[in-house]
């Protein structure tokens, strides 16, 4: 692996150890119903975007954390298929702190784009 690659996969994990949560908000804050685990990676595997997709181990832990924090709500309902399964809704605060975190991103996201295109004078 080059040293190039090597930076590539350690930004990677930085951006990405940052924006799950607010990708799971949004992806649950859309959801007219309960989700769980396996069909929100399901939902992430729609965007084409590998770095969201290759996550799927790393959702649960964050879900769990979100649960506990108060963003979310869950449930556990039988499953016909295999064990039982975790439904998580988003809560009010949920929706409220997604509200924000969304616009942190969205001026965060403008800032970076600005400067990468030379656009900060």
């Amino acid at each position: 692996m080059t040293d190039t690659e090597l930076h590539l996969r350690k930004f990677q994990k930085e951006l990405s150890a940052g924006t799950v949560s607010l990708v799971l908000l949004a992806v649950l804050g859309r959801s007219a119903q309960p989700l769980y685990g396996y069909q929100i990676a399901k939902q992430l595997e729609l965007t084409q975007d590998a770095l969201l997709a290759s996550k799927q181990s790393a959702l649960y832990p964050v879900l769990r954390n979100m649960n506990a924090s108060g963003l979310l709500d869950s449930h556990i309902e039988p499953s016909i298929d295999g064990p039982p399964r975790r439904y998580y809704t988003i809560t009010e605060l949920g929706r409220s702190v997604l509200s924000e975190w969304s616009d942190t991103w969205s001026t965060t996201r403008d800032a970076v784009d600005a400067i990468l295109e030379g656009k900060f004078q």
